[in-house]
């Protein structure tokens, strides 16, 4: 007896990543924002979702000095960390690449976060988005570079504010 299997002909399959980050909205939604025992008031949210870019386009430029000489010298120093190490107060401290891993991480989150503001003034759901991944790869960079207990308050703290707000925006 011969099985026949139905499809649909306009059904796309979606790549195995873009369900695997579906399914991890869906947690993150029912759990952060759905089950929580508290929600925040929707005066709270509107403010939120009102100032909120305007607070990380400031924070940006204030933090562009910093992100310039952090990559200034990072540029300068990390071929000699490379090839001689380092000495500290403790001892020899020799180059470690996954620092290096974690520091370009944390800037292409921030670059996502960038991106997203265009986005988050029009109250679009691809600015959203866009913030949504940039926590996400930020927590790769944390795990990389073992900030383990940074990690699980980032992600807690940043997924439970976004999907608190996210009705706002369409």
């Amino acid at each position: 007896m011969e099985t026949q299997q139905q499809s649909t002909p306009n059904a796309t399959p979606k790549p195995a990543g873009q369900n695997f980050f579906k399914q991890m909205e869906n947690f993150f939604d029912t759990y952060l924002h759905k089950k929580v025992p508290f929600n925040l008031p929707p005066n709270v949210k509107e403010w939120i979702v009102k100032f909120g870019p305007w607070i990380t386009l400031v924070l940006m430029v204030l933090a562009i000095p910093a992100i310039l000489l952090a990559l200034g010298l990072t540029a300068v120093v990390t071929p000699y960390a490379m090839t001689y190490g380092t000495y500290g107060t403790y001892g020899a401290h020799y180059y470690n690449p996954l620092l290096t891993l974690s520091g370009i991480i944390a800037l292409v989150a921030l670059i996502m976060e960038a991106m997203a503001l265009p986005g988050l003034f029009k109250r679009s759901l691809k600015g959203w988005h866009l913030v949504y991944y940039a926590v996400l790869v930020s927590a790769i960079g944390q795990l990389i570079s073992g900030q383990i207990v940074s990690l699980i308050i980032n992600v807690v703290v940043s997924m439970y504010f976004l999907f608190q707000i996210r009705e706002y925006y369409k």
